[in-house]
């Protein structure tokens, strides 16, 4: 597909004709109740689909090498696409979209991007199955809540040192002087700044000045919020990503709109993350697979979304590092890879915390997963990101080694591998140990991590050599 930069995809004159063609959706759209269009609409269709395709979920294979299945899960996805729209929870109204605009936003998407400045200014391509293509790797926190601001420098200055660190995801900030922050109060605004400033000062300490941020701001959970950041005194770049969270399954609101014109107008890049959930309104694996694709197409047409940061969780382990869950991303990748020259990342979520193998393996297993499928991957998602302090620079890192280290890997060898992962610690899920907070395995003043981590991540590298995976020697 024709595909054009980031530079001229949606400039501002084009992103307003789109986002007045989103409202007159929005506002004249089929007049619907949310649970009418989740349980009467969106989930009688998603298994519509599956039963037309008859996709069907192979526990035997998490990373499948069946090219037929993965175009059809792209059908069905176009399909639901066309078929169910996007909710606007707003306006109680259903977005509707042709199969001919669906397509013009696939055409259209951008096929390149430059994200950074500087020496860290880099080119954000597509990939393709079993693509000797390095991964493209957005590491960091994933949005997850830190309890200080030292902490947020900390960890910041942590994954800017990562040498695979082509952008980084920041944490959120959650107290302000001590104090909790409240969404769209003034502590969530001037949190949203410090955000902005701390994230580029710890940037700027360790030498990496021009390294973008991609999902910013994870803080500014309201618009308010997110545009008062934006002010270029905080330190916020077009240079940088900015993401907007959609919601499950396929809905939009008139927050999230808001976020995309302020970034458009500044000449920024949209990007979108959503996080389907197996057990949900998609049902199982297959229809999650499914719901994973539409909403690629769906962030493209309703936010004009530049990248993709699909997380599909699963509803009990709030992860997706299970056999189920690894077969999703596999497949869904591949659907996405093997019919669109769409930008698109897979964030992974673990069950365990830091400081323990269990987590490395889960990450990893998850990157394999989708670099071999065609994707490339953020890394931030730990102890199912629900905790305060529960991450650190290690795990993204030991993450974007595993991914970088099956650049090219047949999908039946990365198969194999995830197999040998999931032996080790599928039985551990409903269980999974918390680990240890930022505080307890990870030296500030050196930037490294605790003797005992050391150790952990050694013994993780010499199991990954034994399932035939090289990593970088643990020093």
């Amino acid at each position: 597909m024709r595909g054009r930069s980031v530079q001229t995809a949606w400039n501002l004159g084009e992103r307003l004709v789109q986002i007045l063609d989103v409202m007159r959706k929005a506002l004249d759209g089929k007049p619907m109740s949310e649970n009418d269009y989740q349980l009467r609409t969106f989930s009688p269709k998603v298994q519509e689909k599956v039963r037309k395709y008859r996709i069907k979920y192979d526990p035997e294979n998490p990373v499948p090498s069946d090219d037929s299945l993965a175009d059809d899960v792209f059908k069905a996805g176009f399909e639901l696409m066309a078929d169910v729209g996007s909710y606007c929870i707003t306006t109680g109204r259903v977005m509707s979209y042709t199969e001919a605009e669906i397509k013009e936003a696939l055409r259209n998407a951008p096929s390149h991007m430059h994200f950074g400045e500087g020496k860290e200014r880099k080119k954000f391509v597509p990939r393709k199955i079993g693509d000797k293509t390095p991964p493209w790797c957005l590491l960091g926190a994933g949005g997850g809540a830190i309890s200080s601001e030292a902490v947020f420098t900390t960890l910041m200055e942590g994954y800017a040192e990562i040498p695979e660190t082509n952008a980084i995801t920041t944490p959120a900030i959650t107290k302000v002087s001590g104090m909790r922050v409240r969404p769209q109060s003034p502590l969530e605004v001037l949190a949203s700044m410090r955000n902005a400033v701390l994230g580029r000062e710890a940037c700027n300490r360790v030498g990496r000045q021009g390294m973008p941020f991609m999902n910013s701001l994870s803080t500014a959970e309201s618009d308010v919020s997110f545009a008062a950041a934006l002010h270029p005194k905080y330190g916020m770049r077009p240079s940088d990503g900015y993401m907007i969270a959609s919601m499950d399954p396929m809905k939009m609101d008139f927050q999230r709109l808001n976020k995309s014109v302020v970034v458009h107008s500044l000449g920024g890049a949209v990007g979108c993350d959503f996080s389907p959930l197996m057990g949900g309104y998609s049902g199982g694996p297959e229809g999650t697979a499914v719901c994973t694709v539409a909403t690629h197409m769906m962030a493209a047409l309703t936010l004009g979304s530049s990248y993709f940061i699909p997380f599909p969780l699963h509803l009990r382990y709030v992860s997706n590092s299970s056999r189920e869950m690894l077969w999703i991303i596999s497949v869904m990748g591949q659907a996405i890879s093997r019919n669109t020259h769409l930008l698109s990342l897979s964030l992974n979520y673990t069950s365990a915390g830091p400081c323990t193998r269990m987590c490395l393996e889960e990450s990893s297993a998850s990157a394999i997963a989708a670099v071999a499928s065609g994707l490339s991957i953020e890394s931030g998602g730990y102890a199912t990101n629900k905790y305060e302090d529960r991450e650190t620079p290690v795990e993204p890192r030991v993450t974007a080694e595993s991914a970088h280290a099956v650049a090219g890997m047949k999908r039946s060898d990365a198969n194999e591998i995830c197999k040998g992962l999931l032996r080790r610690y599928e039985s551990k899920l409903g269980n999974p140990p918390l680990g240890k907070t930022v505080h307890e395995c990870w030296d500030p003043e050196k930037r490294a991590p605790s003797r005992e981590y050391r150790g952990v991540v050694r013994k993780f590298k010499a199991e990954m050599a034994d399932i035939g995976v090289e990593l970088r020697p643990e020093p």
